[in-house]
């Protein structure tokens, strides 16, 4: 027996592979069908790739191998998400080039993605960083301005003074900026925005024809916030406030109003008495991103104007106040508060000691505890005794009536906030005119693409302004229109926007006359399979989304939704070691021999699953688990770990169990000897339902019991296998462990590669095996089993179980009931 030497075997298919370019997409064509896998490409960090990373990436390319091998045309790219406010810090702080850190950290992560045999179409690698790329990021964003979909205007957002740029709402957590921890200001700034509200209807109803988790769909509805209702005026003496309610049903309810902090009509309806209490309020508003704001499980806070307005339906007065859990970018930025009928608005009255007034009656004290289903109306003259979707139909012509409402629908969604004051990004392409135009004016498609100025200096100008506005010998140029003196937009593209529709360059990545040819297009899209992580379950997937759709409408796109199956893979956690004094220690400082494990030298570790972190030092390093276990140790591990989809802890000991596994298969297969091979074919039914059950569980991503799976077929073959047996498992083995695959089928006689051979079939009536066991009771407690043939009639069952040795025991001197027959299952004598 030879030992396989997995770092040479690793490198020698790898190698061959890239050599023979059997991986590389074919041309799609008819006769074969086709599949697009797609990765949620990564963002390259100087860091380079943990263990957490390739999970996703094992997964797409276990399904790409056997779709291969199924003799799909499969479609397997990657690439580089490189432009990004990461990586601009990261060169502040380092003081070298984004551009030089970002290549080096492409360079790391490509080496590791190599080192880990996974079966990238390489000819297509792109990065959004290259101007052959964001030439047409750029000419996507003309397109968008033709149309009135791209537009300026001065609105709110989330400004961190220490990036000194604007940040999403999804960066800002506790008040702070997710990457610097510096407290966030609300800032008001002339800003590009899409309009992707123009969409939101589409990307509502859309989602009713893809394969998504239920999750990731609901906070896709969530975030856009479709919500049909009403819009009803409170008069005031500063003005009507209007009000959007999607339970109009209870206005005669309202007992106050509450106005978002940013809400235009605020000072006018603050009475001087509670000014400095108002803008204090105001002021802490400021610093809480919306998500924040809008937090279920926060505490309610508020602050009374001084100012009451009128009830249109009782003629009452009712206080306004406002509170941060109210936005002006949901409805009209003021609501109606139904403390009866709503949980929040519930907590806020019973905090601050306002009227609870029932208005659906539905057998609960409202006093205690807000009734928020649908019940009969009460107390509301026009509508008394309707049920709820009765009583919302007839209440709005009410209030039409009266001029005070209409029937509306509202949306959470927002236009798009395009700008960021940085200089690592798309530069936007427009020209602001100082002459005749006196505007904005596109770039001209032939001048595309507007390339990012190489220099030396890109601090943040901590103005508002991007860094680009510094350099006037970039920024001061001619207006393309009317030839007078113009500036560059100065203000950079989101890193969000590289990503928007790079599934679509991989499809045609050298196009030069165009973003990708239309009919290759329609022939890959959609994609098929697309795997990433759930932090993404919001704003990439709606934004691609978005661009998607556009780009449809302008009738490049044969398909309205980008990607049709989505899975997301759980997070990698990781074992965590603490002492005594509650330092942590990495894990070459600690005894793994000893259980629990203990600090080398002597002392005692709590051990904790937390998330992987350089200051826990739980942080596992890929190219460490494959110099120790080769690449298909990694690869395996990764998958073994538990359900793809759920969260798992990373442990350094119980990934011998897979090694052990693959150096158990290498030696059954560098063992086997024709000459003493059985000539019975005795596992003919196990090597059926193992094709089988693999199939099915790599379709269905349950990848860790097909590689259970497999673990028994090669325990069955270590007693003897056929060369059929042989081939069969090394080629269901091919797309979890490649490399040993490889070598397995040269072992055995075979030319090269196990990669490109098709994938065993199977026949249906095989796998069933011809007999069963059936387990016996007596008075519902197990006595034993027996096995007979599977088309056993309940009279051979009755009789067999009454014939064990067990069962007359436990039977001997009493009657037999009944006996209970569960055919191919049980029998149960019952006594």
């Amino acid at each position: 027996m030879t030992s396989l030497d997995t770092q040479k075997n690793d490198a020698r298919w790898q190698q061959q592979w890239e050599d023979a370019g059997i991986f590389r997409a074919g041309t799609p064509d008819a006769s074969r069908p086709k599949a697009y896998i797609l990765d949620m490409f990564p963002y390259p960090s100087g860091a380079g790739l943990h263990v957490g990373h390739p999970e996703g990436y094992t997964a797409t390319d276990i399904l790409s191998r056997f779709r291969r091998m199924q003799g799909w045309n499969v479609l397997h790219p990657m690439g580089w998400d490189a432009f990004g406010l990461p990586a601009e810090n990261y060169a502040i702080k380092t003081g070298v080039h984004p551009a030089k850190t970002t290549a080096a950290a492409i360079a790391t992560f490509k080496r590791q993605i190599r080192a880990i045999g996974l079966s990238y179409d390489w000819s297509r690698e792109i990065s959004t960083a290259d101007p052959s790329y964001y030439r047409w990021t750029q000419w996507i964003f003309l397109r968008l301005f033709e149309r009135g979909l791209a537009y300026q205007a001065d609105v709110p957002i989330n400004w961190c003074p220490s990036c000194r740029t604007g940040i999403a709402n999804e960066e800002v957590h506790n008040g702070g900026c997710e990457r610097c921890g510096t407290t966030v200001e609300r800032r008001a700034m002339r800003q590009w925005m899409l309009r992707i509200t123009r969409y939101a209807d589409r990307l509502v109803d859309d989602l009713d024809g893809v394969d998504w988790p239920d999750s990731t769909l609901s906070m896709q509805r969530n975030w856009i916030g479709r919500s049909p209702g009403a819009e009803i005026d409170f008069a005031s003496p500063a003005g009507p406030i209007k009000v959007f309610t999607t339970r109009p049903d209870t206005v005669f309810g309202t007992t106050y109003l509450v106005l978002a902090p940013e809400h235009p009509l605020v000072e006018a309806l603050t009475t001087s008495a509670q000014k400095a209490a108002v803008e204090d309020y105001r002021q802490q508003a400021r610093r809480k991103s919306d998500l924040e704001r809008t937090d279920l499980a926060k505490e309610k806070t508020g602050v009374f104007t001084g100012t009451h307005a009128t009830n249109p339906a009782t003629g009452q007065p009712v206080p306004v106040w406002i509170a941060d859990y109210v936005l002006t970018g949901y409805g009209t930025g003021a609501i109606m508060a139904v403390p009866a009928h709503d949980t929040r608005d519930h907590a806020f009255a019973k905090k601050f000691g306002l009227p609870i007034i029932e208005v659906v009656k539905g057998g609960r004290d409202v006093q205690e505890e807000a009734f928020t289903e649908e019940g009969v109306a009460t107390g509301s003259p026009p509508i008394d005794g309707l049920p709820t979707a009765e009583a919302k139909k007839k209440i709005i012509p009410w209030l039409e009536q009266k001029g005070a409402g209409k029937a509306a629908v509202s949306y959470r969604l927002r236009d798009w906030v395009f700008s960021r004051q940085r200089y690592w990004g798309e530069p936007i392409p427009i020209i602001h005119c100082k002459g005749a135009c006196g505007g904005p004016v596109a770039v001209p498609e032939e001048q595309l693409p507007v390339m990012l100025p190489d220099v030396e200096r890109y601090e943040p100008t901590g103005t508002g302004e991007s860094p680009l506005a510094a350099i006037r010998s970039w920024v001061e140029t001619k207006c393309p229109k009317c030839g007078g003196p113009g500036e560059r937009e100065t203000d950079t593209m989101p890193n969000w926007a590289g990503s928007c529709w790079y599934f679509l360059r991989f499809i045609d990545p050298k196009n030069e006359r165009a973003p990708f040819d239309p009919e290759l297009v329609k022939a890959w899209m959609p994609v098929d399979v697309y795997i990433g992580g759930a932090e993404h379950a919001v704003l990439h997937l709606l934004y691609a989304r978005f661009w998607h759709k556009f780009l449809y409408d302008l009738g490049l796109l044969s398909v309205k939704e980008p990607f049709l199956k989505l899975r997301h893979q759980g997070m990698v956690l990781a074992y965590s070691y603490q002492d005594e004094r509650g330092a942590y220690h990495p894990y070459d400082s600690v005894d793994f021999s000893t259980d629990p494990p203990t600090l080398k030298g002597g002392g005692k570790l709590v051990a904790q699953i937390e998330k992987m972190s350089k200051s826990r030092g739980n942080v596992v390093n890929p190219e460490e688990v494959i110099q120790k276990y080769g690449a298909d140790g990694l690869r395996l591990y990764e998958m073994f770990m538990g359900d793809f989809e759920e969260a798992k802890p990373w442990d350094v000991r119980a990934i011998q169990g897979v090694a052990r596994f693959l150096s158990r298969a290498w030696r059954i297969v560098d063992e086997w000897e024709p000459a003493k091979a059985p000539t019975e074919d005795t596992h003919l039914r196990l090597r059926h339902a193992t094709i089988k059950a693999v199939g099915e569980r790599i379709e269905s991503f349950k990848f860790n019991t097909a590689i259970s799976a497999l673990m028994e077929y090669s325990s069955a073959l270590g007693q003897g296998a056929t060369r059929a047996d042989l081939e069969t498992f090394v080629l269901l083995l091919c797309p979890f462990a490649p490399h040993l695959a490889e070598a397995a089928w040269e072992r055995l006689g075979n030319k090269p590669f196990a990669s490109t051979q098709p994938w065993p079939t199977y026949e249906a009536a095989l796998t069933v095996n011809e007999t069963l066991e059936v387990a016996v009771q007596v008075n519902g407690k197990l006595r034993g089993t027996f096995v007979v043939p599977r088309d056993s009639d309940e009279a051979l069952l009755q009789q067999r179980a009454l014939e064990l040795e067990a069962v007359k025991r436990h039977i001997e001197g009493k009657s037999v009931r009944r006996v209970i027959v569960v055919k191919g299952r049980l029998v149960n004598v019952v006594v």
